[in-house]
């Protein structure tokens, strides 16, 4: 296993990405304290995202309204717009590759880049041109922290270092020490669990894991996340495998104009159909559905098995039978806040395996045929012009597309 003896790696996260995509584009905006709601009107009780003259004032992300006003009685609120920060990602990462390649796309405000050996001895240069570049070509609110290491991982605790706006060079003959001033709880992969875990084997502080064994971090973490951990923090190139896909899925918070068990229906078929064509965009198949709410009375989620399908008929039928199910739960006065859907139990196209038992293979062939040209259609004219079945034609607030610090939206989330 190698130890560089130098910065490798670039580590890149954009501050207060909505708020300052919001900001880039909405000039009554700049230099303001923005928090991000999830939906137009008086009905939002949280804030989802916010800037950095926010977070200056005590706001964070997912925080409750009341409390972002009493911290910050001045804040101004505005209606997520994640097509716009979809734009804005594809925009940004254009320019950033035009001063150096990136290496992995961590999530729609994050990235790596590998750096060669001539990058290597100048990374302020480096971060000084990424800053000038995206300032210029996309626009001078949009800022970034960027942190440069002999590793991903360690480039990426480097980044949070000096925020916003920030860069801050790592250089591997002067750690740990500089490492050692991180908190145990910023460490990326040492999660609140993990810190009790942690502090119950008397580790807790940063230099404490530093100084832990790579065996018994492996016992701590209970498998070879923390050794992989150990060899990260002391330097070495070491890269997690690749993460397989496992499912496909929507969710959403239903606006209070939409929580009736009839409308919550049609949103909650929206957001199938949007995930099953995700499905079949990259290959898939599945042999499971999972339909979860949130209502007035608690909780509940079900899951059914399919045979190996990816055609909406298949889907729509079962997720009929797991609606009825739900609606036999919901008390006398029904209420749905929350709705989401899971495709599971997934199969590569290339390696569908058909249950010899069940005979519908002639009438699966057609639907997925009608499915290819519904989606060939779709494709065309970059719009939902074709569905099966029931399909919204008034605004409903981004169904299938929203924020998300995990994926990135495609544009075909927004048809």
């Amino acid at each position: 296993m190698r130890k560089p003896d130098t910065v490798e790696h670039l580590y890149l996260d954009f501050d207060g990405f909505f708020a300052s995509v919001e900001q880039q584009v909405h000039p009554r905006l700049r230099g303001r304290p923005v928090g991000v709601i999830p939906f137009s009107g008086p009905s939002n009780r949280i804030i989802i995202a916010c800037s950095k003259e926010a977070k200056a004032l005590g706001v964070s992300n997912v925080m409750t309204l009341e409390d972002a006003r009493a911290a910050c009685p001045d804040i101004l609120l505005v209606p997520q717009s994640p097509h716009l920060y979809r734009r804005a990602h594809n925009a940004l990462l254009a320019e950033i590759e035009s001063v150096v390649p990136i290496d992995v796309i961590k999530s729609i405000d994050e990235l790596s880049c590998r750096l060669d050996p001539a990058q290597r001895t100048e990374p302020l240069a480096i971060a000084s041109r990424i800053k000038a570049t995206v300032a210029e070509n996309v626009g001078p609110y949009i800022t970034s922290s960027i942190g440069f290491a002999a590793n991903r991982h360690l480039a990426k605790i480097a980044c949070k270092m000096d925020k916003p706006d920030g860069v801050t060079v790592w250089h591997p003959h002067l750690l740990p020490e500089q490492l050692f001033t991180v908190p145990l709880p910023d460490i990326p992969g040492v999660g609140s669990r993990m810190v009790r875990r942690l502090c119950a084997a008397n580790i807790i502080t940063t230099e404490d894991l530093y100084r832990t064994q790579p065996k018994q971090m492996r016992k701590l973490w209970r498998n070879v996340t923390g050794e992989r951990l150990w060899y990260a923090l002391h330097g070495y190139e070491i890269e997690a495998p690749q993460s397989k896909r496992g499912m496909f899925g929507h969710g959403r918070v239903l606006p209070p104009d939409v929580r009736t068990p009839g409308k919550a229906r049609e949103i909650a078929r929206v957001l199938l159909v949007k995930a099953a064509r995700r499905m079949r965009r990259e290959g898939y198949y599945c042999s499971g559905l999972w339909l979860w709410a949130e209502h007035r009375a608690g909780r509940w989620s079900e899951g059914i098995s399919l045979p190996v399908v990816h055609d909406d008929a298949a889907l729509l039928a079962a997720f009929g039978n797991l609606w009825a199910k739900l609606c036999k739960v919901l008390g006398p006065r029904p209420a749905l806040f929350r709705i989401g859907v899971t495709l599971y139990d997934l199969s590569p196209a290339d390696r569908r395996q058909l249950d010899f038992l069940l005979d519908d293979d002639s009438e699966r062939q057609r639907w997925e045929a009608i499915n290819r040209a519904i989606d060939e259609l779709n494709t065309r004219y970059g719009c939902t012009i074709c569905s099966v079945g029931f399909w919204p034609r008034t605004s409903q607030e981004n169904i299938g597309g929203k924020i998300s610090y995990t994926r990135i939206p495609n544009a075909e989330d927004f048809w």
